[in-house]
């Protein structure tokens, strides 16, 4: 019996990996988990006070903010599908994880990016309804359609998830047993398998130009109709505020699509292993610490009603004290 598997057939299988992570002395790696764990609470926290803000701003109840608010619980979900892990090895040193352990992130961590990728799309056509056809927003958005649209982005992301995983489920693992990288992901993955990959390799890409291309092209259409209205928009004052009611979605598109397409939307052979770390760091870490960032910080109306439910907070710890 192998020290890291069970005999399968003619081979010894893998039953639990090694996270490579990342290089380093034992206080570089301490300094690591000190930036992680701050980035990690700070995401929780924001991204928590986006969702209690608008479920308590009866004023925010609102299309645009709906969404933001389904947005943070999948910015909170993706970064505590990795983070928490991370933070373990970084400070244990035990960079361990199960096969099922590492089928199980990777099913969250591919069914939370496919669900983001269709509430973007769906925000951007929110925007859409917002600048192109405002008389007939409330009719186009209104509360039954918003649910639908949320509820299926959902379980669109989540079929797309669990249909993504199960090709990584069907390979075979005989050794090595380490990943070069600080989370299970397919390519990763895929690099250390024993199998025949080509056809797992066929079904995750065609997946992923399927599920990326079609929500950036949408959201580009979108967009583009959104730009040519606003240009319309005699007064400079009217073309100012209409933009800003986009900026930070439009903004947040670049970075999640730019990002997303150099990690998936490419073959095998280019992928730059330390390199890609970092764009993944940026995907899964840094990304979800900044769109709570970038959504609240130019945007007035919800600053307002933030210092309010902020307010509402401290008044009734002081009144319990």
């Amino acid at each position: 019996m192998s020290d890291i598997g069970h005999i399968l057939g003619n081979h010894t299988e893998v039953t639990f990996f090694i996270f490579r992570g990342f290089s380093g002395s034992v206080p570089l790696q301490l300094f690591y988990f000190s930036i992680l764990l701050v980035i990690y609470m700070l995401t929780l926290v924001t991204n928590l006070l986006i969702i209690i803000t608008v479920l308590v701003e009866s004023h925010l109840h609102l299309p645009m903010y709906f969404f933001l608010s389904n947005f943070a619980v999948l910015d909170t979900w993706c970064s505590t599908a990795v983070v928490p892990k991370t933070l373990n090895y970084l400070i244990t040193q035990d960079r361990t994880i199960s096969r099922m352990g590492c089928l199980t992130q990777l099913c969250f961590v591919f069914s939370v990016g496919p669900t983001e990728f269709f509430l973007l799309t769906v925000m951007a056509y929110d925007r859409y309804a917002a600048i192109c056809s405002p008389l007939r927003y409330s009719y186009i958005m209104n509360e039954r359609i918003c649910n639908y649209l949320a509820v299926g982005s959902w379980m669109s992301g989540f079929f797309t998830g669990w249909t993504l995983t199960v090709p990584i489920a069907m390979l075979h693992f005989c050794g090595p047993n380490v990943i070069n990288h600080f989370f299970c992901d397919f390519v990763p993955l895929v690099k250390i398998s024993c199998s025949d990959t080509s056809v797992s390799e066929t079904i995750f890409f065609a997946f992923a130009w399927v599920v990326v291309l079609s929500s950036f092209s949408f959201s580009t259409i979108s967009y583009s109709f959104i730009i040519k209205t606003i240009l319309k928009i005699p007064s400079s004052l009217g073309r100012q505020k209409a933009f800003s009611t986009c900026a930070a979605h439009l903004t947040v598109v670049i970075i999640f699509y730019g990002t997303c397409v150099f990690l998936y939307v490419r073959p095998r052979a280019s992928y730059l292993s330390d390199k890609d770390k970092i764009l993944s760091l940026f995907y899964s870490v840094i990304t979800p610490f900044l769109n709570p960032l970038i959504y609240t910080l130019r945007n007035r109306e919800f600053k307002q009603a933030l210092k309010k439910v902020q307010g509402k907070m401290t008044n009734s710890f002081y009144f319990k004290v």
